[in-house]
């Protein structure tokens, strides 16, 4: 299986199946879904509240770069330590609420009614493709997974050299602001992250057909919120970049 989530690769489900009988299931799978955006959009909302009460919203930097590096390192624990993911998915749902809290009002500082706007489509975009993927509008072929992994991995080395190159104090152009081509190139990313959302389905189907170990539900869930968080972000910086027109 191909998918280009960091979370779901090809020896994500490379395990023994389960001999107990307790094994992985898509109920059990968007149940613990279920469980982990709502740690999310509790610790989001107190980031939020904090963030809009603060005299100097600056100071809640240190709190965005310490979240985002946080749920990295977590991230990355939970890829190499699949077992641990009952724990570690619910502890990277919290730190990236922070994380999404504080950068969702501070867009709303800018434009506001924007992050509702970002979260309407976020959702409205995973049930939807939850459709087209569930009613076979929409099936994830070899070619279809081999494209969105390709144009995956092409942004991300986009965002790896912009990162770099933010050391030094160059920018790409056009594609960051807010001109024809930055909106187009925004566009093209939310595409392609919702695209995931398809491959992720797909992974976690064929997970629950080759009998993976139950702890692998959190495992799952934890990589489908990874791709919800990246179309969310993506999300508001094109609402943001249309908004600034």
């Amino acid at each position: 299986m191909r998918t280009s989530n960091p979370a779901l690769n090809d020896k994500a489900f490379d395990l023994r199946p389960s001999t107990t009988g307790d094994a992985m299931t898509i109920n059990g799978t968007v149940n613990r879904t279920g469980i982990l955006l709502c740690i999310l959009m509790f610790t989001a909302i107190f980031s939020w509240d904090r963030a809009y009460s603060a005299i100097n919203p600056g100071a809640l930097y240190p709190w965005l770069i310490g979240s985002a590096i946080g749920g990295f390192v977590i991230a990355m624990i939970t890829v190499f330590k699949k077992t641990a993911a009952p724990i570690t998915a619910p502890i990277y749902a919290a730190v990236e609420g922070i994380l999404l809290g504080i950068l969702s009002a501070f867009y709303e500082m800018q434009f506001p009614g924007l992050v509702f706007q970002a979260i309407l489509l976020t959702f409205g975009t995973l049930f939807a493709l939850l459709f087209a993927y569930r009613s076979g509008l929409i099936k994830a072929t070899e070619n279809f997974k081999l494209g969105i992994v390709a144009a995956t991995g092409g942004i991300a080395l986009i965002y790896l050299v912009t990162f770099v190159l933010g050391f030094f104090g160059v920018s790409i152009p056009f594609i960051h602001g807010s001109g024809t081509i930055g909106i187009l190139f925004s566009l093209f990313v939310v595409v392609i992250a919702a695209l995931n959302l398809v491959l992720d389905f797909d992974f976690i189907e064929n997970g629950t057909q080759r009998g993976a170990p139950k702890y692998m539900e959190w495992y799952a869930a934890f990589g489908l919120l990874v791709t919800l968080i990246w179309l969310y972000i993506e999300l508001l910086r094109l609402l943001s970049k249309l908004r600034s027109r």
